[in-house]
C-alpha cells in the first residue's frame, strides 16, 4: 500500500514538470517569428531569432552545396517577408577522354552542361545522354533531365576491301563489328574479317575484309543461292560438295573467275548406245533347170531378209536428248534370195487338129482378139494400109503378137482359128495377147482366152521365162 502511494506521487510530479516545460516552450516560440523556406517543392516553416540567411539555414539543418542557388543570398540578412528560396544544383556524371567525374549545375540541356564544363564535341563525336538515348553531336536532342553524359570521341579507322581502294572514316564504335555497321557495310556468314568483329577499335585500326559475292548454282533440278569468297567455279562447287562425274561439265567452265551474281549451271551428261536393226529385203532370182520341162517352175530356195544394224550414241544433258551420232553401221546378216527354178527342157508333142496333126513345143495361154486391115488404125489412102510390121500383106493367117512373148516369124496354132504366122505387132498387143488376122470379108470377132500352140521347128533362141 505504501509503495502504490509513492508511485502515484512520482507520476503526478512528472506530469506537472512536463506541463510547465511545454508552457515555457510555447511561450518562448511565440516570441520567435516564423521563417518560410521553399526547398525542393516543399515549404518548411522555422521559428528563429536569427537575422542572417545562412544562420537560419544552419539552424534549420539544411545543408547546401556551393553550386546551389539561395535567394536572398546566403550572406544577406532576412528580408521583411522572411522567406528563403533554395534551388539546388543537379548532379551530372560526365565521361570523356578516358575520365569520369561529377558536376553540379543548374543547366538543363546537354549542350549547356558540356559548355559549362568546358567540353566540346567534334563533328564525328557521339554524345550519349542518360545512357539510354544516344544523341549525335550533329543533331543533338534536349534531354529533360540529363544526369549522365558520355562523350565518345571519333577515331580514324581504315577498311581494306579486295578489289576496292581503302576506305578511311571516323568512327565512335567500340568494336570492329560496330564500326562496319556504322560504315553501312553488311556482312554475311561467308565473309572474312580481320581483326574479328569483337575486337576493340583504336585510332589507326586497319580492318581487312574478304567479302563474299552472291552466286546461284543450278544442279540436279535445284537452284542453290549462296555467297562465297572463292575465286573460281571449281572452288565453289568443292565447298558445296557438288561433284562432276564422267562427261558432266559446267557453264561457265571450272576455271572461270567468279563475279558478283554469277550463275553456274551444272550439266549432267549421260550417253546411251542405241542399237537399231532394219530388215534388208531379199531379191527373187531365177535359175534354169534342164531337168524341168519348159514353162514349169518350182521354188528352189525360200528367201530370207537380211539384218542391217546401226549403232547410235545418244547424248542426254540434264535428262534432255541433245544429239545423236551414228557410230557404226554393218550388215549383221546378209539377205538370202528367193530362188525359182524354171524349166529349159523342151518336149515336142503332137496335137490332133481338124486340119490334121501338128507338132508343137510350147503352149501359151493367151487372150485372143481379131482384126482386119480396116481395123488396124490406118486409113485406106495410107501408104502402109494393110501392110504388117514384117512387110507382109494383111490377110487371114497373119497374127499380131508381142515379140517378147512370141518371136516374129513363128508358126502358131489357135484352136478355132487354125495355123497362123506371127508377122505383125500392135500398140495394144502386149504380153500374153494375140490378135488374129482376117480378110475384110470373113472377119470373126474374138475375145476369149485360148491355148496357143507354138509349132515346130524349135527356134534357136528361146525366151524360157515369159512375162505374165
Amino acid at each position: 500500500m505504501i509503495r502504490a502511494k509513492e508511485s502515484y506521487r512520482a507520476s503526478l510530479a512528472f506530469l506537472v514538470i512536463f506541463l510547465l516545460s511545454s508552457l515555457l516552450t510555447v511561450g518562448y516560440l511565440s516570441r520567435r517569428p516564423p521563417v518560410r523556406i521553399y526547398l525542393d517543392g516543399q515549404v518548411i516553416t522555422v521559428h528563429t531569432r536569427q537575422r542572417q540567411v545562412e544562420a537560419v539555414l544552419r539552424e534549420a539543418g539544411i545543408a547546401l552545396r556551393p553550386e546551389d542557388l539561395v535567394e536572398p543570398p546566403r550572406e544577406a540578412p532576412l528580408g521583411p517577408e522572411r522567406t528563403i528560396r533554395i534551388q539546388r544544383a543537379g548532379a551530372v556524371t560526365l565521361e570523356a577522354d578516358g575520365e569520369r567525374w561529377q558536376v553540379y549545375t543548374h543547366q538543363r540541356t546537354p549542350q549547356a552542361i558540356l559548355a559549362e564544363a568546358g567540353l566540346t564535341l567534334g563533328p564525328y563525336d557521339r554524345l550519349i545522354v542518360n545512357p539510354a538515348s544516344p544523341i549525335r553531336a550533329s543533331s543533338p536532342g534536349d534531354s529533360p533531365s540529363p544526369t549522365h553524359l558520355i562523350i565518345q570521341r571519333a577515331v580514324p579507322v581504315t577498311i581494306h576491301r579486295s578489289g576496292a581502294p581503302p576506305l578511311t572514316l571516323q568512327t565512335t564504335a567500340t568494336t570492329v563489328g560496330e564500326a562496319l555497321r556504322q560504315a553501312g557495310i553488311t556482312l554475311y556468314l561467308a565473309d572474312s574479317v580481320r581483326p574479328p568483329l569483337s575486337a576493340p577499335v583504336q585510332a589507326g585500326t586497319n580492318i581487312y575484309l574478304d567479302l563474299s559475292v552472291p552466286v546461284t548454282i543450278q544442279v540436279d533440278g535445284r537452284q542453290i543461292r549462296t555467297r562465297t569468297h572463292r575465286k573460281t567455279v571449281s572452288e565453289v562447287l568443292a565447298d558445296l560438295r557438288i561433284s562432276l562425274q564422267g562427261l558432266d561439265y559446267t557453264v561457265p567452265s571450272l576455271d572461270t573467275p567468279l563475279g558478283a551474281g554469277q550463275t553456274i549451271q551444272v550439266i549432267r551428261v549421260q550417253e546411251d548406245v542405241l542399237v537399231q536393226q532394219e530388215p534388208i529385203p531379199f531379191e527373187t532370182t531365177w535359175q534354169p533347170d534342164p531337168e524341168l520341162e519348159l514353162d514349169q517352175q518350182r521354188l528352189a530356195q525360200e528367201g530370207q531378209p537380211g539384218v542391217y544394224e546401226r549403232r547410235i550414241r545418244v547424248r542426254y544433258e540434264n535428262g534432255q536428248e541433245v544429239s545423236r551420232t551414228v557410230e557404226s553401221e554393218r550388215v549383221v546378216r546378209p539377205p538370202q534370195p528367193r530362188v525359182y527354178s524354171y524349166g529349159t527342157k523342151i518336149v515336142v508333142r503332137t496335137l490332133e487338129t481338124p486340119e490334121g496333126p501338128v507338132e508343137y513345143w510350147r503352149v501359151i495361154r493367151m487372150l485372143a482378139t481379131s482384126y482386119t486391115a480396116a481395123t488396124a488404125g490406118k486409113s485406106r489412102d495410107h501408104p502402109r494400109y494393110g501392110i504388117t510390121a514384117t512387110g507382109l500383106k494383111m490377110r487371114k493367117g497373119i497374127v499380131a503378137v508381142d515379140p517378147r512373148v512370141i518371136s516374129l516369124g513363128s508358126r502358131v496354132y489357135v484352136p478355132g482359128y487354125g495355123i497362123g504366122l506371127a508377122a505383125d505387132t500392135g500398140g495394144a498387143i502386149k504380153g500374153r495377147r494375140i490378135d488374129l488376122g482376117y480378110d475384110e470379108d470373113n472377119l470373126v470377132l474374138w475375145y476369149r482366152w485360148v491355148d496357143v500352140y507354138l509349132l515346130t521347128p524349135v527356134p534357136d533362141k528361146i525366151r524360157y521365162v515369159l512375162r505374165p
